[in-house]
């Protein structure tokens, strides 16, 4: 098939990449000529994991072309898919500019009929409102179909091509059948593609997000509670999640959830619940309880040195929101960062991935390490921020010559408290004894 992606960030490189690696043609449109300029030079532009072979290789092969001419993508394709942001506003709703301005766009340069795709995760009757903008300039058949995506950053390129399933809301057969031939090599093992209307397409990846933004949070107060009582959360977590009604993941407890999904999603379902009467309250709570638990180790880190972070420095591990991915937008590091430097902290800091994205938002208000070690070095404590790969299995004989003291406050729990005993280090956890 002929395709067309428009908005090349996550969402829309992974669908653009991945749809021309089944074969089909797909032109990728984004109005950055930069960007865009060193895509056709085979430069990807984000960090995902898998993402640069198949890149490389279907822009070798011609499958997948890149422009910043709309123009390009409707004189292309039959299918075009909308992956634009929908950053929140102020009061929380997600922004839909950028979709309905594309939209608008789209139906002033459509000729035949085509399925426009929302891709995006957008709030619930956005379809409607696509449909509107492109009929107020286009008197032919089309059809606006919702697909929301459900890509894991770090496991996004995996989640696309063999995905749990298609949720595909239209009510219009010619799209359905369409669509059903275009989705169908990647479902070849069973999993399902589910058609349903347009607006329970888009209440599905709300109500999906924010159930698991739930499950984090629970998970995190239930390790706040274990502290205060002498529970361990590990056991805790084995236990519940062996109830195959709950199941194991998501269970693992933290300094908080951040990117780019669960805490805009969360916020916009809330606002469209609440501009239809309907109060969220369980919503409302994860959002309280997940904003005071970026910061939860703070304090901590304070009592620790007496209440005077005054030129103690800190060496943080760990700034993307989540590990395999340079995303940092909500990541609980950052607001770490500006709670310790609050406090008089001095921060040096270490990702493989994600310190160019940090110093393009924050500058120089913390220096930037070239290894882990590099980071600890004259550290008075180490915190632990993002669950890293690297950072699993450290040589904690040189991590301890490396700071000043053997202090380790770990917010993804990545190691033994056991271990950490033996090896003489203050040792403070998630929801476990602390070790001092």
């Amino acid at each position: 098939m002929n395709i067309a992606v428009v908005g090349t960030g996550y969402v829309g490189l992974v669908t653009g990449t991945c749809l021309a690696e089944m074969g089909n043609h797909v032109v990728c449109i984004d109005i950055d000529e930069n960007k865009v300029n060193k895509m056709r030079n085979g430069i990807i532009p984000i960090y995902e994991p898998h993402l640069d072979n198949l890149f490389e290789r279907n822009i070798k092969q011609g499958r997948l072309v890149f422009s910043t001419n709309l123009q390009d993508a409707v004189d292309h394709a039959n299918v075009i898919f909308l992956a634009l942001p929908t950053p929140p506003g102020e009061d929380g709703s997600a922004d839909l500019k950028y979709i309905l301005g594309v939209a608008d766009d789209v139906g002033k340069r459509l000729k035949d009929y085509a399925i426009i795709i929302d891709k995006s995760t957008v709030p619930v009757g956005t379809a409607d409102r696509v449909s509107e903008a492109i009929s107020a300039n286009f008197k032919g058949d089309f059809d606006v179909v919702s697909n929301p995506e459900f890509l894991r950053e770090g496991f996004a390129v995996d989640d696309f091509m063999k995905p749990d399933r298609v949720v595909i809301g239209t009510n219009s057969e010619r799209a359905k059948k369409i669509l059903e031939e275009l989705f169908k090599p990647f479902v070849r093992q069973g999993n399902p593609i589910l058609f349903m209307d347009e607006r329970s397409a888009e209440m599905t990846k709300y109500a999906a997000n924010s159930f698991l933004a739930t499950k984090i949070t629970f998970m995190n107060e239930i390790a706040n509670l274990c502290e205060r009582v002498g529970a361990d959360v590990d056991s805790v977590r084995i236990g519940i999640g062996s109830d195959t009604r709950i199941g194991n993941r998501f269970l693992f407890p933290g300094i908080g959830y951040g990117g780019s999904c669960f805490p805009k999603d969360v916020q916009a379902l809330v606002k469209t619940a609440a501009e239809h009467g309907s109060d969220i309250q369980i919503l409302n709570a994860v959002m309280k309880v997940n904003e005071e638990q970026k910061t939860v180790l703070a304090p901590i880190i304070s009592d620790y040195f007496s209440g005077d972070l005054t030129g103690k420095r800190i060496a943080i591990w760990g700034l993307a929101f989540k590990p395999d991915t340079d995303d940092i937008r909500e990541a609980p590091a950052l607001y770490m960062i500006e709670k310790l430097i609050e406090l008089g902290a001095t921060i040096k800091a270490y990702d493989p991935e994600a310190m160019s994205n940090v110093q393009t938002t924050i500058g120089n208000k913390i220096e930037y390490a070239i290894d882990p070690y590099d980071a600890a070095q004259n550290a008075d404590a180490l915190v632990v921020c993002t669950e890293w790969s690297v950072f699993r299995t450290p040589d904690f004989d040189v991590l301890a010559e490396n700071l000043n003291n053997k202090v380790i406050f770990d917010g993804r729990n990545l190691y033994n408290p056991e271990k950490m005993k033996e090896l003489g280090f203050y040792y403070k956890s998630i929801g476990r004894k602390t070790i001092s």
